[in-house]
């Protein structure tokens, strides 16, 4: 085998699944949908997302091998890996799945990956770190978490002694070999009659070390009924911001509105709505939570349905928007700009207000106020502006 360095990834995806079959309608747990994908796929798609990994080879049941080629292959063309990939037939037991998935990588490879495709949550990151320790040096390397349990021997129902916790290490895939020493080792199993349950315990039994790297306590295996609520139910919620900023002429218009609050004395606003520049802003930064494009796209001032509209229907329209996009909003920070009026009469009122049409607490709503120290249109009181920062908490299925 060529000393090239290659990386290649064995993805077992031939098991049976009889745990699950009964509760999945005989679906092979390899092949259950998530997010649009059948489990195996997001492994693979995984390993596209590391560098350091040149290809893959899928393993697949006998009886099915044909029809996954085919899968595979449109796979590929709706999500490319971007990587060169192989397909073949798995065997009897799972190391024989192995045995002939490393039968199928190319010369150039001299390490491996072996990753069960029942656990699509494996990182990339995780990946690298493997990598990382076997182009260092280690033979042999694999992800492990702690036992957080106290785990009994026993024989039959009754305890023949308590293990030692500290000693004790869960263990995970993918599992990653320099591929001559795996190879060597199934050899050997295969000769000795050796039936293990991973390949480490294999390269353990031929006398090798083997190495732990730390693993993920996500990276979880589906095995049983009750892990199909891990892919039920997988959503991801993530802090998001949004940024809005919005500007009015003064003169001859409309009669002035901040936050949906009118401002006795203040100057007319020169605009197609209402003209509240401080809600304009507001939408517009809650239309970025989410990519949602921006308020004169929604709300065109070329259009006459838009014309003296409040601009309280259009935070509301930009709010109903953002729940459908799984955005909850958790804070508001506002700051108006503008040489006069004087805001400080009317700030807490603003604040008061803005809160009650978001369905939001009083303390999640900051109102500010600020000059330019007479610089700029704003300064020459020709003029408005404000800013607004919005911040959510976006779900992703």
């Amino acid at each position: 085998m060529s000393a090239s360095g290659e990386v290649w990834a064995v993805l077992l995806a031939a098991g049976s699944g009889t745990r699950l079959a009964q509760a999945v309608g005989g679906v092979k747990k390899q092949f259950l949908e998530w997010k649009g994908f059948p489990l195996f796929w997001h492994s693979a798609l995984t390993f596209s997302k590391t560098p350091a990994v040149k290809g893959i080879v899928f393993v697949f049941p006998p009886d099915q091998l044909e029809e996954m080629r085919s899968v595979v292959a449109g796979l590929d063309g709706a999500d490319s890996l971007g990587m060169p990939f192989r397909v073949t037939a798995g065997g009897r037991r799972r190391q024989d799945s192995v045995f002939n998935g490393l039968n199928e990588l190319p010369t150039g490879c001299t390490h491996v990956l072996v990753h069960d495709s029942a656990r699509p949550f494996a990182s990339a990151a995780m990946v690298t770190g493997i990598i990382d320790m076997l182009q260092s040096g280690m033979e042999a390397v694999i992800p492990a978490v702690e036992v957080t349990d106290t785990i009994k021997e026993v024989e039959g129902s009754v305890v023949s002694r308590t293990l030692v916790r500290s000693r004790l290490k869960a263990v995970q895939t993918p599992q990653g070999f320099s591929l001559p020493v795996l190879y060597a080792a199934h050899r050997q199993a295969e000769q000795e009659g050796w039936d293990v349950t991973d390949d480490a315990s294999m390269v353990e039994m031929a006398g090798r070390d083997v190495h732990i790297c730390a693993g993920e306590e996500g990276n979880v295996k589906i095995t049983n009924p009750e892990d199909l609520k891990r892919i039920e139910n997988t959503g991801r919620t993530i802090p998001c911001v949004g940024w809005g900023y919005d500007v009015h002429r003064y003169g001859e218009g409309r009669p002035m509105v901040l936050g949906g609050v009118p401002i006795p004395g203040g100057p007319q606003v020169i605009a197609h709505s209402d003209g509240d520049v401080l809600l304009h802003a507001l939408s517009d930064a809650i239309l970025g939570l989410f990519g949602g494009g921006d308020i004169g796209h929604h709300f065109p001032d070329t259009s006459a349905a838009c014309e003296n509209m409040s601009s309280g229907i259009i935070l509301k329209e930009v709010m109903i928007k953002a729940e459908e996009a799984g955005v909850e909003i958790v804070h508001v920070d506002l700051t108006v700009i503008a040489q006069i009026p004087k805001l400080s009469p009317h700030r807490e009122l603003i604040r008061k207000n803005i809160a009650s049409v978001m369905g939001l607490e009083k303390e999640q709503v900051n109102v500010k106020a600020t000059t330019e120290e007479k610089l700029g249109f704003t300064g020459e009181k020709k003029g408005i502006k404000a800013v607004a920062a919005v911040t959510g908490l976006k779900t992703f299925s």
